[in-house]
């Protein structure tokens, strides 16, 4: 007959100098992958964070491993303006200020952007706050929809598209004026009402032909 061996031993916390290397990669992968996006490796994140590779490895055995600890509080965070946003008493209004802090997170955060729209990282935690926001979004979407504030025929999955477009535009703008995408959300929040109304003033100017053309200048598709 075996005895039972009784609860499991409550993991040992990690000794200071480890806990302490852990905050700087993620310190490091949240500006590296925030600038690169999820093509960056964990030995640039290594080289970024002063460490060395095995450090790294010790602490995130694969990409998978540091994706999901970087990114799965990030999307929680998203997750939670769309609770937030329920919550408000005008439903259009609450589908627009949604839209506007998430394209925020986004605009600052190229990682964020990829994860946000692929699956190839993100499995587990990811994937369950990523599932976790599909009812919320598609709440969003029924109730602006329901008060006549949002167009009939756009569907909660048009959110992804609306942050892609919103993302391009970053892309291709960042090195002449990083703002440009309120610009561009404001039109096509605008063009999103149910009824046309008067148009909302536009938070950043236009660019000029100089800066297209600097902006094509600096782009790699």
């Amino acid at each position: 007959m075996t005895r039972d061996a009784g609860p499991a031993a409550p993991a040992r916390p990690l000794r200071r100098d480890a806990e302490l290397n852990r905050r700087r990669i993620l310190a490091s992968a949240r500006e590296v992958f925030g600038q690169r996006g999820l093509d960056a490796t964990l030995d640039d994140i290594a080289h970024h964070a002063g460490l060395g590779v095995g450090t790294v490895y010790r602490r995130f055995p694969s990409k998978e491993h540091l994706v999901e600890a970087m990114f799965a509080e990030r999307m929680e965070e998203i997750g939670d303006l769309a609770v937030e946003a329920l919550k408000a008493a005008d439903p259009w209004q609450a589908f627009v200020d949604f839209t506007w802090k998430a394209a925020e997170m986004h605009s600052a955060d190229r990682g964020l952007r990829e994860i946000m729209l692929s699956n190839k990282f993100g499995h587990e935690h990811v994937a369950e706050e990523k599932a976790r926001m599909v009812p919320l979004i598609t709440q969003l979407v029924e109730r602006a929809q329901a008060s006549g504030g949002l167009r009939a025929d756009f569907a909660p999955s048009d959110m992804a598209l609306v942050h892609m477009m919103v993302g391009s535009v970053v892309e291709f703008t960042c090195a002449v004026d990083p703002d440009l995408w309120r610009r561009s959300l404001g039109m096509l929040l605008d063009g999103l009402r149910a009824e046309p109304g008067k148009p909302s003033e536009l938070p950043r100017p236009p660019l000029d032909e100089q800066e297209i053309d600097r902006a094509m200048s600096c782009w790699r598709p």
